[in-house]
């Protein structure tokens, strides 16, 4: 749907509405949502983004955004929103929204420090460092993505239930409900979730399962049709009566399990039971006047964005502007740098002992720095990881009336994870395994060549790129962003936090402006369609660059407090069916 150039206040099912009794059932937990003006333009031909007065939710997809809205409508804070929204994602945005998958969650509490719920799968018990590898010591990559044996074990139910306990204002089951109510009575398909459909279907062979549900008659769902889950209502309810016992154990355990057993899985019920997410220290980095709260590992984006700033100089950057070769060459040349440290020290800081104080060290940075060429491309042939001293996923943040702070990123990993749906229990399953390393030196489905630290270990978790951010400005709240994209996700957030404060862009154009990646390997600059005009293609190519257009980076969504307190949120343009709201 497109935004109106006008303030519209009406109930959020009016429009997409799923079922007529839905209504009724609704009004207990949604109250009225406030669109405002997004398409006009002001000063400086900047484009408005939502704004409201007390609280907003930037999500990709419009039933979860409203899903959160009325959680905080109804007297949830932050967090009881992102709670909702992420069981709501699993029920309307399954390519991936998600039961079955991890994440990481940001918050910064209005009072108390800033926290990091590490919610991300692990290995099952019976996982072995070679498990992907065939009878030569070669990676089958069809087996670490479309196997059985790619899924880990999932974090998000457990995540949400302890985000809920430890800071929710509401009760766990006010905040399923929302999920819960959508998936019984369904909602109306979007042309967007068609569209995931027919790209999912195109990418394999379907399961069993899974079709049945999705591609009903043979064909995707179709546009405008209402789409009920009824089992995966029965889980949420399950969840709602019992909490991550409703899912770690039971009857949703038993259907995990049996499935494994039956497909050639590795997840047993002990695994299962056995498994508890984890609350961590928050990666700070000061950049600029601002500082970065981010996750810290297992999510390799904090160490490697606080690599990438330390090692630019902001003032040339600023003074270079964003659509200039300059700027691009430097960032490139940082992010080389970046992700060849990456990929070889980082994995989780449970099982490996990543030199993150020395990556992240002035000193160190300084040398590294010394390594970027001037006016000329460099080569990740010749770049290798310093010396220090000893594309599914989904991002979605709520800022609440009471200035409490929640930023999730969780992930199935591919389109629609592994594919594979839990007969009974109505939710598809990750093929996060594929995020291990299955071989040092060969790469991933992302195109990541890692190291030994993130080599497959029982229990132990992948290394990730998701890293939802809270970016603070003299000690207090400027904004929060975080993005899809697999290994893109931290050029995604730090090229949008690059327009917000050298650029000052307002969080609409920040985020909707064209972005460029490079990870060390392949030795290409990817960039979107547009990004890069004729002209500059010329300088970079001439510098050496190899550039490859592609036609999306990411997927961000962010909300910005301007200097009145006035909120402003956006869902990215290059999702159709990203909303932000607020009241």
């Amino acid at each position: 749907m497109e935004h109106l150039p006008f303030t519209v206040y009406r109930l959020p099912f009016t429009v997409y509405s799923p079922h007529p009794a839905i209504l009724d059932c609704m009004k207990a937990t949604f109250a009225l949502a406030v669109l405002t003006l997004s398409s006009c333009s002001f000063g400086s031909g900047q484009q408005v983004p939502v704004s409201a007065p007390n609280a907003m939710v930037a999500c990709s997809e419009p039933f979860a955004a409203e899903a959160g809205l009325g959680i905080l409508r109804k007297g949830g804070n932050a967090y009881d929103a992102a709670v909702a929204i992420g069981f709501a994602l699993a029920v309307t945005y399954p390519r991936a929204g998600n039961l079955g998958g991890g994440g990481f969650f940001v918050g910064l509490p209005k009072r108390g420090g800033p926290a990091f719920l590490d919610f991300r799968e692990t290995a099952p018990a019976a996982a072995t460092k070679d498990m992907f590898l065939d009878a030569n010591g070669n990676p089958q990559p069809e087996e670490s993505i479309f196997g059985y044996k790619s899924i880990g074990v999932p974090g998000t139910v457990d995540g949400l239930v302890a985000l809920q306990a430890r800071y929710g204002k509401l009760t766990l089951p006010d905040d399923v409900r929302p999920a819960m109510l959508l998936a019984r009575l369904g909602f109306t398909v979007s042309q967007n979730f068609h569209d995931s459909l027919v790209r999912a279907l195109a990418a394999r062979p379907k399961i069993a399962e899974t079709a049945t549900l999705y591609y009903p008659d043979g064909n995707p769902l179709t546009v405008g049709s209402t789409f009920i889950q009824g089992d995966l209502a029965d889980t949420l309810e399950r969840i709602s009566d019992q909490g991550r016992l409703g899912f770690y154990s039971g009857p949703t355990a038993q259907m995990i399990a049996q499935d494994m057993d039956r497909e050639g899985g590795l997840i047993t019920e002990a695994d299962l039971k056995s498994y508890h997410s984890k609350w961590r220290g928050v990666l700070s980095i000061h950049s600029g006047g601002y500082e970065l709260l981010t996750p810290s590992l297992p999510s390799s984006g904090g160490v490697t964005m606080a690599e990438i700033l330390g090692m630019v100089d902001l003032n040339a950057l600023k003074s270079d502007g964003k659509d200039n070769a300059n700027y691009v060459q430097m960032l490139t040349e940082a992010e080389r740098l970046a992700y060849a440290d990456r990929n070889y020290y980082l994995g989780d800081s449970d099982f490996a002992h990543p030199p993150v104080d020395q990556l992240t060290s002035s000193k160190y940075l300084q040398k590294r720095k010394a390594l970027m060429p001037n006016g000329h491309a460099g080569n990740s042939k010749d770049v290798k990881q310093g010396d220090p001293e000893k594309m599914e996923t989904t991002h979605f943040c709520v800022v609440d009336k009471d200035g409490n702070v929640a930023a999730i990123t969780y992930t199935l990993n591919g389109l629609y994870g592994m594919q594979a749906m839990v007969p009974g229990a109505g939710f598809l399953l990750n093929d996060e395994m594929d995020d291990f390393t299955s071989k040092p030196g060969s790469a991933n489905m992302f195109g990541l060549v890692q190291g030994e630290p993130n080599a497959i270990q029982p229990h132990k978790r992948p290394l990730s790129s998701m890293t939802p951010t809270i970016i603070l400005k003299d000690g207090k709240f400027f904004a929060t962003i975080g993005s899809p994209g697999g290994s893109t996700i931290i050029t995604n957030v730090l090229q949008t936090y690059l327009n917000l404060s050298l650029f000052n862009m307002n969080i609409r154009d920040a985020i909707d402006a064209g972005r460029f990646h490079h990870q060390y390997l392949p030795d290409v600059i990817e960039y979107e369609n547009g990004d890069f005009s004729p002209s500059e293609i010329d300088v970079l190519e001439g510098m050496g660059y190899h550039l490859h257009e592609v036609s999306q980076l990411g997927d961000v969504n962010g909300i910005m407090r301007m200097p009145d307190g006035t909120l402003q949120g956006w869902s990215d343009h290059r999702n159709g069916d990203g909303k932000a709201v607020g009241y």
